[in-house]
């Protein structure tokens, strides 16, 4: 068994069974450290993105005073819904580990196929309604971006 494998599952309980949230894990590694774990904290903050693999990353940009991760890997008990997947990359981390798989959370009522259908365009029909507004005016902080000459890229 990993070990940083089982410190995300030990995660996965303790949320679950302190009624946090869903039964998930994660752990972020640094050099062989752990520096950041979390769970499933939906239900404890009423935050649909409280998901395991946020909580790390949020904490573990916080202990390191930086958004790149890319020096780090995450360990997570399931694999990660397209939302944490995402934060993963945005992050950027090279590495991720992963124990039950999507379908296995589906299996259990955590079904994130719908989302994998919207995105590739698959979906007989769309949850949210996308209506494109105001792009001109929109596109005003875009431009001074670009222009902006102390801006820090990522």
């Amino acid at each position: 068994m990993n070990k940083y494998m089982q410190q995300a599952i030990n995660e996965a309980f303790k949320g679950m069974r302190a009624d946090d949230g869903g039964p998930f894990g994660a752990v972020i590694v640094k050099d062989g450290e752990i520096i950041a774990v979390g769970h499933n904290e939906v239900i404890k903050t009423n935050d649909p993105t409280a998901h395991a693999e946020v909580v790390a990353i949020r904490k573990a940009a916080k202990l390191l005073g930086r958004f790149d991760l890319s020096d780090c890997e995450i360990y997570s008990s399931c694999e990660p819904c397209p939302m944490c997947f995402s934060a993963i990359h945005w992050a950027k981390m090279k590495s991720l580990y992963f124990g039950a798989t999507r379908y296995d959370a589906a299996d259990i009522g955590f079904d994130d196929q719908y989302i994998y259908d919207v995105i590739e365009g698959k979906a007989s029909k769309e949850q949210v309604i996308k209506t494109n507004i105001d792009h001109d005016e929109c596109l005003e902080p875009f431009k001074e971006w670009t222009d902006k000459n102390n801006k820090v890229e990522y």
